[in-house]
């Protein structure tokens, strides 16, 4: 990754001395021997977020996005409507929808 960052952002390498890793909480990314790599490549660690937090998953910002244009013209009447449109919506985006909006994130 640093050796990317490095490739892909030169720029950034000019003028920042070390990157900051913004993880969440996972239990792979806070081990430590992730703790450790990040010590000695001098990276700094931001405070992390809760793990699995959709707000801030890269992946699921253009389903969350789309079902909130979808979700303007629905009425629901109870819990049971709302749930059965959410899983409708999920099912009905397969992998080439997520493929699609994955390459469009920023490097």
């Amino acid at each position: 990754l640093h050796r990317v960052v490095t490739n892909k952002r030169p720029e950034y390498a000019k003028r920042f001395d070390k990157v900051i890793f913004k993880h969440d909480n996972a239990r792979p990314h806070v081990g430590k021997i992730v703790k450790a790599t990040l010590e000695v490549l001098g990276w700094d660690l931001v405070l992390p977020q809760p793990p699995y937090s959709p707000d801030i998953a890269p992946s699921d910002c253009h389903l969350f996005r789309s079902m909130a244009h979808e979700l303007s013209d629905q009425h629901f009447n109870n819990y049971e409507e709302i749930e059965k449109w959410l899983s409708e919506r999920i099912a009905s985006k397969d992998e080439s929808f997520s493929r699609h909006r994955m390459q469009q994130l920023p490097d």
